[in-house]
């Protein structure tokens, strides 16, 4: 079997999965764990083959065209380098070990057979994306993808939050996706074809005649499907789905289909120096505001969400100075720790009795109940705060070494102020990753919080997961010799200065959370946790205790929602309150856009219905009005008719001789 038809597989085996799923799954119970996780095993595999055949050597393409369209041809098309061919592997990895593992979370989740069916279809959708060498064939698979998450993150459609944080995601993504749309045809009006290798030869010739606009319009997309500043709003609510949902949208697809979207396009944003400085900008402040928020939540999960959004701006921000292999690579890396951070909250959050909440402030004992939960989410945090030698640090110091190289002027694409921003934000969010990964840690396995029922041990499909994504988090950086060959060359192990400084600061960010956490325990020992329920609104934090507070039975004391113990809220003080709400960058949205939109609607309901249909009513009753008076003349009595004649005949007469006169 060709290359080519195993990469056409790839994609295809989910696809057929999902809709087999779908007809089949409510009929034939039985069939319905099958047909979720054999597909994407089988997709797994032929990913690895197609990656072991290409082997880090000569791209793979092949095309056919798809309809005829006029100047701008449509092609079914391929597209498989290095890039292409170990994402896929990873999207696999992740999809297979969030569909076993949803067999155990789910298990008695009456709508598994559609979500399992839908995990398939974003699976699916995403590998399009990866492997596709026409834009408009990308663009499907990123579409699929966005209904796709609309479905799975309002999976509880029971609860208001989750109704909200579904129709959240789609909305505002679609916000991003219009300039994309039109960035693409103005892409492909000036090469002349949606072919990505076309438009790349295009660029490579000088041949775009608006890079700087179509770059931004761009951007626009990647910003909202990526969840960059400012269209990340929509990430952290979107936790109200299930925790897996969670772990495949942030590890494997959705959010790194942008990123990998700027990758293949590299040179389109690199023929703008203007565009680069933007993204680095987009980057920087995506990087160190994202950080910040994520140490001041309680949720566990919104922790983990805003994290993501910061390790994205590490990868946006390798793209701004050019270094997409940078960039690639914190992407394999982030996927594997990433989903074991989000699965292992989900074990969590299994053990606690809950959907989707897990406040920390409001866990004890959790070390000895979920013993692999623990361990591996250990491993994973130590990834995430990139301490050597657990992958994160490698492929984070990938992107730091590259923003130093870009702002020491040794980049052939990017201007230095871009380096530099991305350099300074990126060793900035390295003090605060450490930051919020010990506070994690600290308060979800060592908490003094009320002790939730246990629920027993959590199914073996859970934890066996945990531990097989485990092994990437742990050894995947020993790669960074091997990966140049499957990227551009260019060398990705740390350099001295960028790991002396990004090491030293994720020490100094874990010790002081460290040392904050143990002056903060000290003190809380001495309040009583009901005495600490009235400093939620002088703390500001009234929005996050109302929003604990509805699920306080799983927990207990809703006190416990501002415990004095944690450390986030001695280290940020007064920027505690702003930081806990994201900056109130929603509350600014909806001053900008909701109400004047509401307003809109209430005018314009206004006009439709006490303009148009009272208009509309008038022309309709005049005509009957007049109908009635003229049936009611009618008598059918001659000797009326002859009266109202004569009548009629006087009047005109009377009316002649006036007029003679007057003219007279």
């Amino acid at each position: 079997m060709t290359t080519t038809t195993l990469a056409v597989l790839v994609p295809l085996l989910p696809f057929l999965g999902a809709a087999a799923g779908l007809l089949l799954g409510r009929t034939i119970p039985g069939l319905v764990r099958p047909l979720a996780v054999l597909p994407t095993l089988a997709a797994l595999v032929l990913a690895v083959l197609v990656a072991f055949r290409h082997g880090g050597g000569a791209d793979i393409d092949s095309a056919t065209e798809l309809t005829p369209t006029g100047s701008v041809p449509i092609e079914l098309a391929l597209h498989i380098d290095g890039f292409a061919a170990l994402v896929a592997v990873l999207v696999g990895v992740v999809a297979s070990c969030v569909q076993i593992y949803s067999t155990g979370y789910l298990r008695d989740d009456p709508r598994y057979p559609s979500y399992a069916a839908l995990i398939s279809l974003f699976t699916s959708a995403m590998l399009l994306v990866v492997y596709s060498g026409d834009l408009m064939v990308l663009l499907v698979g990123w579409e699929i993808m966005g209904i796709c998450s609309y479905f799975l993150v309002g999976h509880y459609w029971e609860t208001p939050e989750a109704r909200a944080a579904s129709l959240k995601a789609f909305l505002v993504t679609k916000l991003g996706d219009v300039p994309f749309l039109i960035g693409l045809f103005a892409l492909a009006v000036d090469a002349g074809s949606f072919r990505i290798t076309t438009v790349l030869a295009t660029v490579a010739d000088g041949g775009l005649d608006h890079p700087t606009l179509i770059a931004l319009l761009l951007l626009a997309g990647v910003a909202g499907k990526s969840a960059q500043f400012p269209l990340h709003t929509w990430l952290p609510d979107a936790m109200a789905g299930p925790t897996p949902v969670s772990a495949l949208i942030h590890a494997a697809t959705m959010v790194a289909a942008g990123v990998y979207f700027v990758a293949r396009l590299l040179p389109v944003f690199a023929a703008s120096s203007a565009a680069l400085v933007v993204l680095a900008v987009m980057a920087a402040v995506t990087m160190a505001g994202s950080a910040l928020a994520a140490l001041a939540q309680d949720d566990i999960k919104r922790v983990l969400a805003y994290s993501t959004i910061g390790q994205l701006g590490y990868l946006t921000g390798a793209l701004a100075v050019g270094e997409r292999g940078a960039a690639v690579f914190h992407l394999l890396s982030h996927g594997a720790f990433k989903a074991l951070l989000f699965l292992g909250a989900g074990v969590i959050i299994h053990a606690a009795g809950t959907n989707s909440l897990a406040a920390m402030s409001r866990m004890k004992g959790l070390r000895d109940r979920v013993p692999d939960a623990f361990w591996t989410m250990t491993v994973a945090l130590f990834a995430l705060a990139a301490i050597p030698p657990f992958s994160g640090f490698f492929s984070k110091e990938a992107v730091l070494g590259a923003a130093e190289h870009a702002a020491t002027g040794h980049s052939e694409t990017a201007p230095s102020a871009a380096g530099w921003i991305v350099l300074v934000a990126g060793l900035l969010t390295a003090l605060l990753t450490a930051a919020y990964a010990t506070r994690l840690w600290l308060l979800a396995f060592n908490g003094r919080g009320a002790e939730a029922p246990d629920h027993g041990r959590q199914p073996v499909t859970m934890t066996a997961v945990l531990w097989v994504l485990a092994v990437p988090s742990l050894a995947f950086g020993l790669t960074v010799g091997v990966l140049p060959d499957w990227f551009d060359g260019h060398e990705l192990t740390p350099t001295l200065t960028t790991s002396v400084l990004g090491t030293g600061l994720a020490l100094v960010g874990g010790l002081v959370t460290y040392g904050a956490w143990r002056h903060t325990t000290a003190l809380a020992a001495r309040v009583p946790m009901g005495a600490v329920a009235a400093d939620a609104e002088a703390d500001g934090g009234l929005v996050e205790a109302e929003a604990i507070a509805t699920h306080a039975p799983a927990y207990g004391d809703v006190a416990a929602a501002h415990d004095p113990a944690d450390p986030g809220r001695l280290l940020l003080g007064p920027l505690h309150r702003h930081a806990a709400v994201g900056f109130h960058l929603d509350a600014v949205y909806t001053a900008l856009f909701v109400r004047p939109v509401q307003a809109a609607a209430s005018l314009v309901r206004f006009l439709d219905r006490e303009v148009v249909d009272t208009y509309v009513r008038g022309a309709g009753t005049a005509p009957r009005w007049l109908g009635t008076a003229v049936r009611r003349a009618q008598t059918g009595n001659v000797q009326t008719y002859l009266s109202a004649l004569l009548a009629g005949t006087v009047v005109l007469a009377v009316a002649a001789v006036l007029v003679a006169t007057v003219g007279a």
